[in-house]
């Protein structure tokens, strides 16, 4: 049968195209399938239990502006039909603030289904933690809708894991590692090598020295942070960066909120006005 037909192509091949097109579709939605059930199945980090719930997020947070756009596919790999998901495996009884922040940052950027599970390693998961990523979604079972996975597993831990492409990547390990990689999603690092290393200073004052320092520690950096805010509006100068998300939940987490001086107060406040903090506070009720 030839494909052409006075120079137009024969209506039965332009058939056997479009319901080739349709295959191809509907295999890979299989295959975007068979991958989330594979995470579930036979991933020893993936161990679950209890599928709490699920959601492409649609709180009402005011939209935060990062300068530049990340190209997913740059950072992450060519999106080849299968959801990318970022796997978190996190202790509850030391929920990654910034991360859950972070998490809610993206869902402002991409259509994200977010996932809360329980592993068999915990007991007793506070119920806020159960809903830290909101309601399930109505389209959770259809992963091909979504750009992005996040998978919550709360899970007796020693130290905060994050895996990507689960198969073939190994953790990274650490919330700070993790809070710069979500980030990175947002918006690209600095391109001043300057303002990209004081952005990561803040980042690992927050968690080593304000999360797990002494009291002494913690009211030296309360001070620096005071006189870095007298000089700008945000840790990193004039824009809202990773150094504030972190330095924010660090600052609320260590209990010294109250006490801190006025340009922190002052900051705390700006950070609050965004709305991207509530669940921070909510969960340290």
């Amino acid at each position: 049968m030839p494909m052409y037909q006075n120079g137009e192509m024969d209506p039965g091949v332009k058939a056997l195209e479009a319901r080739q097109d349709e295959i191809m579709r509907k295999l890979y939605e299989l295959k975007a399938a068979v991958e989330g059930l594979a995470k579930t199945v036979t991933t020893p980090d993936a161990d679950l239990d209890l599928t709490v719930s699920s959601s492409l997020s649609s709180q009402s947070f005011s939209s935060t502006s990062f300068t530049g756009a990340t190209d997913l596919d740059a950072v992450l790999g060519k999106d080849l039909g299968a959801l990318r998901d970022i796997v978190i495996n996190a202790n509850p009884e030391k929920p990654p603030l910034s991360l859950l922040v972070l998490c809610s940052l993206l869902c402002q950027r991409y259509r994200v289904l977010s996932t809360v599970h329980v592993h068999s390693s915990v007991t007793n998961v506070p119920s806020q933690l159960l809903s830290c990523l909101g309601p399930r979604h109505a389209d959770s079972y259809a992963r091909q809708m979504f750009q992005l996975g996040f998978t919550l597993i709360w899970k007796d831990v020693p130290k905060l894991q994050m895996k990507f492409s689960v198969q073939n990547m190994c953790p990274i390990e650490g919330e700070a590692n993790v809070a710069r990689f979500l980030f990175k999603l947002l918006a690209p690092y600095p391109s001043d090598p300057a303002l990209a290393t004081l952005v990561d200073s803040w980042v690992d004052v927050a968690f080593f020295q304000l999360a797990e320092g002494s009291a002494k520690e913690r009211s030296v950096v309360l001070r620096s942070l005071n006189a870095a805010l007298e000089r700008s509006p945000w840790l990193a100068g004039q824009e809202f960066s990773l150094a504030d998300i972190t330095c924010y939940c660090c600052v609320q987490q260590s209990g010294m909120a109250s006490s801190a001086p006025a340009n922190v107060q002052r900051w705390l406040k700006s950070c609050e006005n965004l709305g991207h903090f509530s669940l921070v506070k909510l969960l340290l009720r």
